[in-house]
Parts: structure tokens; sequence; C-alpha cells
């Protein structure tokens, strides 16, 4: 199964996500297929997440399950776009 999940990168007590595509066996810093979004905790506001939707949606039509964070992003990510 191929999941859309957060890859952990950063140094310690500075943790910076990418948000991937990746085969649900791979280790969670291993082998990923795309990179289709990036997530800093440590930034205030609204701009602590990029993600570009337009991947994200044709995974989702493929078949990806989100993780429940990655969810939580891109239901905060449509928000921000139809505000706009």
């Amino acid at each position: 199964m191929v999941k859309i999940r957060l890859r952990r990168e950063g140094t310690k007590d500075r943790p910076y996500y990418r948000i991937v595509v990746a085969d649900s066996r791979a280790r969670k810093e291993g082998r990923f297929i795309e990179i289709v979004g990036n997530y800093d905790p440590m930034k205030d506001g609204e701009g602590n997440c990029n993600l570009d939707l337009e991947k994200v949606d044709e995974w989702l039509g493929k078949g990806a399950q989100p993780s429940d964070t990655v969810k939580s992003l891109i239901r905060k990510a449509r928000a921000t776009a139809a505000d706009s």
C-alpha cells in the first residue's frame, strides 16, 4: 500500500518534515516515491506548511492513504487555499 506520510529531517530539537509518498513497507526515513510538500512545526502561523494539492489529489486518486497528521495538514491547506 502507498502512504502519504511525514519524513523527519532537521537536527536535534529543530524538527523539519517533508511530506512524502512512500511504500508502507519502507522505513520512516527510508526510500520514498515523491515529495509533495513540507511542514515546519517551529514556524508560527499558517506559513508553516507548503503542500502541492494537485500532486496530493493525484496520489489520493491512485489510492494512497494519508496518515492522520498528513490528513489534518491537507485539510488545513485546503481551507487556506479556499480563503485565498
